[in-house]
């Protein structure tokens, strides 16, 4: 493997002209696939358009939340076997690098305001008990009484309060430095930031750079998050949509004493997300029409005053941060994962939205089981061919 006449990226860092794998994009998608190739032992190399962490997987909410368990379905076992897994994935990480990620399986409160809403919850109670089995755990979909949580305003809890344990947090940033220096111990693993991506050459296997230089790959994984779209829609495939679009997101971190195992409360949209160190976050918006990507409005106010409104002892806490940011948003919703049928040495991983911090451990799985020429284990929804068949829908 030879550096001369490579590209430079962030520092003047050279790059390889070739490597086995190259992933794009240093979100919560693209370490958790180069921690999963590095224990594959294959030659690594993670560039990134700017600094890890730079785009939606930097937020603040990290919410790690649970379907609800009516109308089972494959996506659905999914989701839940991947909440499951987690908690092994990060203590296993835990151990290795020393550091926390701020994980905790604290659960989630979902009050209920009208009276209906306690019926249908009571019936959800009995999804739970039979969906929701997993060896050696006991997750609970429990329906209280509407006093049974002081720490929720009653004016929302007039027929009662969910409070499932399946759901948990982490804290986005900690995670990923966690998941960042763990690849930095690697010999495995190359990291350089600052290293745009201007297109992806299949019929060459290589990634062309913003400065026009090039670097090739057995195996390409496109896991840039929005960036992802316009790089995989250029590959063809007759789709005449775009296989996705960003979606702006504004949330907000405050300090308040409200204790950091308390569950998360949940209600129409709105998470409050208690993490450690008295800190809470509050978020998030989903804004499809947007003029400013990364500045925040009176959407996140308004999320704020009604968090103040749910959650009483957040009426006088102090905002340390307010944040905006953009979340890939696949055709169809689902995460995309998978080779292009024309063009199997490039493999999408991305698309995650919401949900991206619960599954994309698993979504990696899936991804290196695609590298080795193997059958993934999502559901069809998740692939890139199925978005490539809604993208070939007219509107």
């Amino acid at each position: 493997m030879t550096t001369a006449d490579s590209p430079a990226g962030r520092a003047g860092q050279s790059l390889p002209s070739s490597q086995d794998l190259v992933i794009l994009g240093g979100g919560i998608m693209g370490l958790w696939a180069a921690l999963k190739a590095d224990r594959l032992g294959i030659p690594t190399l993670l560039l990134d358009a700017g600094t890890l962490a730079s785009g939606a997987s930097g937020g603040l909410l990290g919410a790690l939340m649970a379907h609800v368990p009516d109308r089972w379905s494959e996506k659905k076992q999914f989701q839940f076997d991947a909440l499951v897994s987690l908690e092994t994935e990060i203590a296993r990480l835990e151990s290795e690098t020393g550091l926390s990620s701020g994980y905790r399986r604290s659960g989630r409160l979902i009050p209920l305001p009208k009276p209906h809403l306690r019926d249908i919850a009571l019936r959800h109670a009995q999804d739970a008990r039979e969906n929701w089995a997993s060896a050696g755990h006991d997750f609970r979909w429990d329906v209280l009484e509407p006093d049974a949580v002081p720490a929720l305003d009653p004016a929302f809890t007039g027929a009662g309060v969910i409070h499932e344990t399946l759901a948990g947090r982490v804290s986005p940033r900690a995670l990923m430095a966690e998941l960042a220096a763990r690849l930095r111990a690697s010999p495995n693993v190359r990291i350089v930031e600052g290293v745009p991506a201007l297109r992806i050459d299949a019929a060459e296997s290589r990634v062309v750079l913003a400065d026009g230089t090039a670097v090739a790959f057995g195996h390409c994984i496109v896991a840039a998050g929005p960036s992802s779209f316009p790089l995989l829609d250029e590959l063809g495939g007759g789709a005449p949509r775009s296989l996705g679009r960003p979606v702006k997101g504004q949330a907000a971190l405050l300090k308040a004493d409200i204790d950091p195992a308390h569950p998360i409360v949940f209600l129409n949209g709105l998470y409050v997300v208690p993490h450690d160190d008295g800190l809470v976050a509050i978020g998030s918006t989903s804004e499809e029409e947007f003029d400013a990507p990364f500045a925040t409005d009176a959407k996140l106010d308004d999320f704020l005053e009604r968090a103040r409104q749910l959650v009483p002892a957040l009426r006088q806490a102090e905002v340390v941060e307010r944040w905006a940011g953009l979340r890939p948003k696949a055709i169809g919703r689902d995460p995309m994962v998978g080779p292009h049928a024309n063009h199997p040495s490039v493999i999408a991983l991305t698309g995650g939205f919401k949900v991206s911090f619960g599954i994309a451990h698993r979504l990696a799985d899936a991804a290196l089981s695609a590298m080795a020429g193997q059958v993934m284990d999502v559901p069809d929804a998740f692939t890139f061919e199925s978005h490539l068949r809604l993208a070939a829908q007219p509107d």
